[in-house]
């Protein structure tokens, strides 16, 4: 007999993938993030599709996901509100206070998580933080603002660095860049937040405080842990 403590980070993420269909609302549509857990539930998703309306997805790479295994995808706009929404976290705090956006999807997740009723974070157990900020900020920004947020970022003692791809900056869903913030401990994410958000330029900032979590499935060696804020 296998035991969870054997387990790899992989298969821990297949694991809090499939634990989370129990969230899932038959007959409605689903909301859904991006990133590789989000993929293992998408993955078991597809096991379920029968059951459910169909799908709202944070990104272009998890649609795409989700029609190869035939799961209609709606617009955003064209859904009122959502039962749940659906995803993983760089990082996540006691509270359900996380950051977002290592996969560069923050702003369409913090829409997406916005129409929902409920949050659930599926992610691994080394994600679970006591303050947040250990994990690079992820904050989009309009490109002609990326200077003058980094150095506003600077002032408050932190680095923000303009994330590449190629050698080039990366340009998101939305075409815009992202700068990646070192050096922050974020005490209080609800106002940090806040903050950041009215800076201009900035599009979205990767704190979903506002938008936090109401129940998180942690992946540990003892197998799924739930956390409910």
């Amino acid at each position: 007999m296998t035991t969870t403590t054997s387990l790899t980070q992989d298969e821990l993420k297949t694991l809090v993938g499939q634990a989370a269909l129990q969230y899932v609302v038959p007959g409605e549509i689903v909301g859904v993030g991006t990133g590789s857990t989000v993929n293992k539930f998408i993955d078991a998703l597809a096991s379920i599709k029968d059951q459910i309306k169909g799908a709202v997805s944070s990104s272009v790479a998890s649609t795409e996901r989700l029609q190869a295994l035939g799961i209609t995808v709606f617009d955003a706009n064209a859904v009122e509100s959502l039962s749940v929404y659906i995803d993983g976290a760089d990082e996540i705090d006691g509270k359900g206070h996380m950051v977002k956006g290592g996969g560069a999807a923050l702003t369409r997740e913090k829409i997406v998580a916005a129409l929902a009723q409920r949050f659930v974070c599926i992610a691994d157990e080394s994600k679970l933080v006591s303050a947040l900020g250990r994990f690079p900020l992820p904050v989009e920004v309009i490109p002609i603002a990326a200077n003058h947020v980094a150095r506003r970022f600077a002032a408050m003692g932190a680095q923000a660095n303009l994330r590449l791809a190629n050698g080039l900056p990366m340009v998101t869903d939305n075409g815009q860049h992202i700068l990646d913030v070192k050096g922050l401990t974020i005490a209080d994410p609800l106002a940090f937040e806040s903050e950041i958000n009215q800076w201009p330029g900035v599009v979205t900032v990767g704190v979903f405080a506002h938008q936090k979590a109401s129940v998180c499935l942690l992946g540990t060696a003892q197998g799924v842990k739930t956390l409910v804020f």
